[in-house]
């Protein structure tokens, strides 16, 4: 197959997978913005370690859609694949880094998305330096999220924590034989 056949299949199938990853992507500002005004203690969370390099590679793209569209005059069934990059890489990952991580009204949200109260099973904390991680464990599925948080922030992310299992929205389930002598504030 010849290059120029095979080349714009290809960008088409990446517009696809991209397109997906945008709707994920809108679907989680989404979900934030409806839940950011429970917020109860948030900070913003660290930019990831190429944010940089996305930012350039939006901006490339950006400039790539402009040349073929206006200069080669291409039409625009062709520029799917490299608008869906754009979009992804030039408007909603960097808007999905500003969303806020900590506590709300009805879960967490972690480094890597939201986790509902009545999904957390284990709370743990790992403490490198100055920055704490909660790591939370999730009740149905066997997936552990991270919430990397300030270190001035402990104090009360425990005192979040211990109230949520206080008013029996987390249920901290323990390991080995459960004899309900375990108080499970003392878990947080």
């Amino acid at each position: 197959m010849a290059p120029a056949v095979l080349l714009p299949r290809i960008l088409f199938l990446f517009g696809i997978g991209f397109l997906a990853a945008n709707t994920l992507l809108l679907a989680d500002l989404w979900r934030y913005w409806r839940r950011k005004r429970s917020a109860q203690l948030t900070w913003p969370g660290a930019k990831p370690k190429f944010y940089g390099f996305t930012l350039g590679l939006g901006v490339l793209l950006g400039l790539l859609l402009a040349f073929k569209f206006f200069v080669q005059g291409r039409p625009l069934d062709q520029l799917f694949g490299e608008a869906m990059m754009f979009v992804y890489y030039g408007y909603l990952f960097p808007f999905s880094t500003r969303i806020a991580r900590g506590f709300y009204q009805d879960g967490v949200w972690t480094d890597s998305g939201f986790m509902r109260w009545q999904d957390i099973s284990a709370v743990s904390w790992k403490e490198d330096g100055p920055a704490i991680t909660l790591v939370l464990i999730a009740r149905t599925r066997s997936i552990a999220r991270r919430l990397a948080m300030p270190g001035a922030l402990y104090g009360q992310a425990r005192r979040v924590l211990r109230d949520k299992v206080s008013a029996h929205d987390i249920h901290i389930g323990g390991t080995g034989l459960d004899l309900g002598s375990r108080d499970e504030t003392d878990a947080v």
